[in-house]
């Protein structure tokens, strides 16, 4: 009996084992079916929401061109695709169990990130292109074309609100996209970020200039009441810092939205002043000497236009009695850009301008054609004059026009100063405002970037420019166990002037010798500015060591050489700098805009090279 007692009491333990070991095994089988059913659900979600984001990307790129190429009903049916697969990715990406999925190691940083593109697509649609939208039809490229001489402006202050919002949701999307964590992640969801990163970069870039547009023009075209604005027409033929000599000058008038050139004047008609017209930055008489404030010609030899349009109005002032609200420098290599949008133009001389012939007109055959100076400047102005006419006339073609005034301020041939401050704010960080360049953010890319400056100053006191070749390039290596990089910028320049310069070409253009300079001869300074927490480590001319004179302009380290080139003679200058840390990203150079100038190449660079 005992014995069938224990035999009974031990199947009555053995029994519940058994029945445990069953339900730990449903439990686990069903977990897994759980989670597989976990995976399938998120990952069959996952290709969905990537159907959806790829379709929806394209679309937010193409929205800003409909809206500002004038094509309303295109841009409001784009909108309505764009939110609908916006919407769904966000959905698709938002439930519980994908949000759970988010904490699994492996795949959890794809899953957050793609969520993270679904919502940053959505916040486009909703924020930024919806405003955007709703304002198509009132704003356009057409809004920006004068008609009889003068520029709606209701429409751009209408527009103000609607544009500011759009731009301050991009900027917060772009922001948005740069923080997105794809450490870890598979390359299908990287590249998608890239991608975004780009469009969003993209988008950026066009509500940004249409936001500082929109807030900018109405004023200066006198909405609140009239505006005058003085105009620099530099010429590059006598290369400075900022574009070129200031040979010609007109005032612009502005009110109600109408333009009107109402007064020439030559920079023959400005006396020499016997001091700075205003107080000079004691690094910018260093570099540029006093002369920077004393004479017309020369507001332009710093690279700051802000400081340049300053003494431009000041000398105005001192000269003709009106306080300017602000100052425009063109040159004649923008003209050529405007006229590729206007067609040609007869002048009074019967000249027809074009945008094949205007530089080679403007910069060379002037000088041939006549032998006083005064005579030039009025030749200038003219063709200036006359291209100003016909665009504020409304001629020409609206899109070819805003591409025309977009690659002269890319390139640093068109300028713009306010003297009002709350305008010369929305101004800065534009290729516009002409400031030194300033390190940092790429732009479309997350990629940090290094900027340096190239200037160049006509050190023979003639119109050579049309001869003088400019090439940059940029290079660098880390050689130091600390990882602070080695730059170089390499400046080349090559007097293209033929043997006989001195007796082919004009006296005008050679100078005849009046600064000291051998007629044919092109005498150059050269200024290599760097990043400001760079050091500045010497310079080398045709890979041999060279004495210049290192120098600083508002924290940047500078390297200043005198060049002088015969004929056919060609020199090479490397500034050599060192980085403040490591560096892995993009150099790009700011330089004057020269009459002839290639883009920058890359150097290869080695340790072995200083």
């Amino acid at each position: 009996m005992a014995l069938a007692q224990q035999h009974s009491g031990g199947s009555r333990h053995r029994v519940p084992r058994r029945s445990g070991r069953r339900i730990v095994w449903f439990s686990v089988a069903g977990l897994a079916v759980l989670l597989i059913a976990a995976v399938a659900w998120v990952g069959v979600r996952g290709l969905l929401a990537k159907d959806e984001l790829e379709a929806a990307v394209p679309l937010a790129s193409s929205i800003p061109e409909q809206i500002i190429g004038g094509d309303p009903v295109t841009a409001g049916h784009t909108s309505e695709k764009l939110s609908g697969h916006a919407a769904s990715a966000v959905s698709l990406t938002g439930d519980p169990v994908w949000r759970a999925a988010e904490l699994l190691p492996w795949v959890g940083g794809n899953l957050t990130a793609v969520r993270e593109v679904a919502g940053i697509v959505d916040q486009l649609a909703t924020d930024a292109i919806d405003p955007l939208v709703s304002m198509a039809g009132s704003i356009g490229v057409d809004q920006f074309k004068p008609v009889d001489g003068a520029i709606a402006l209701q429409p751009l202050l209408d527009a103000q609100p609607a544009v500011s919002q759009a731009d301050v949701a991009v900027k917060a999307a772009l922001q948005r996209t740069r923080s997105i964590d794809t450490d870890g992640t598979v390359d299908v969801v990287s590249a998608a970020v890239v991608e975004l990163e780009g469009v969003v970069g993209e988008a950026e870039s066009v509500t940004d200039a249409i936001n500082r547009a929109v807030t900018l023009l109405p004023a200066a075209l006198g909405a609140d009441g009239p505006r005058n604005y003085l105009m620099l027409f530099q010429n590059p033929a006598e290369p400075r810092s900022g574009g070129g000599i200031p040979g010609a000058l007109a005032m612009l008038h502005t009110e109600g939205g109408a333009i009107e050139l109402t007064e020439q004047a030559s920079s023959s008609d400005f006396p020499h002043f016997d001091e700075p017209v205003l107080p000079l930055p004691i690094e910018t008489e260093g570099l540029y000497g006093s002369i920077v404030g004393e004479y017309i010609q020369n507001v332009t030899l710093t690279p700051h236009f802000a400081m340049s349009g300053a003494l431009a109005q000041e000398m105005w002032r001192l000269q003709y009695g009106t306080t300017v609200d602000g100052v425009i420098s063109v040159d004649p290599v923008a003209l050529s850009y405007l006229l590729r949008a206007t067609g040609p133009i007869t002048l009074a001389t019967g000249d027809v301008l074009t945008s094949d012939n205007a530089v080679q007109l403007l910069l060379s055959d002037v000088y041939a054609r006549y032998e006083d100076p005064a005579m030039q400047d009025l030749f200038f102005a003219a063709a200036a004059a006359a291209v100003f006419d016909t665009v504020a006339s409304g001629q020409g073609d609206p899109v070819k026009l805003i591409s025309a005034l977009a690659q002269a301020g890319q390139e640093r041939r068109l300028l713009v100063w306010s003297s009002a401050p709350e305008e010369q704010a929305v101004l800065e960080g534009t290729t516009l405002a002409g400031e030194l360049p300033v390190s940092g953010d790429a732009g479309a890319s997350d990629a940090t970037s290094e900027w340096f400056g190239v200037y160049l100053n006509d050190a023979t006191g003639s119109k050579m420019g049309m001869h003088l070749d400019v090439q940059l390039g940029a290079g660098q290596v880390t050689c130091r166990q600390d990882g602070r990089p080695h730059y170089a910028i390499d400046v080349t320049l090559t007097n293209t002037a033929p043997a006989d310069a001195a007796t082919s070409l004009p006296e005008y253009v050679t100078g005849g010798g009046w600064f000291g300079v051998t007629p044919g001869h092109i005498k150059s300074l050269v200024a290599v500015y760097g990043p400001t927490d760079s050091q500045n480590l010497g310079l080398f001319v045709n890979g041999v060591t060279a004495e210049a004179h290192p120098t600083t302009d508002d924290g940047h380290p500078v390297t200043l050489k005198e060049v002088e080139l015969v004929p056919g003679e060609s020199v090479t200058l490397r500034a050599m700098f060192l980085g403040a840390a490591e560096f892995d990203g993009d150099i790009w150079i700011d330089a004057t805009p020269f009459v002839n100038r290639n883009l920058t190449q890359e150097l290869a660079i080695t340790c072995e090279v200083p």
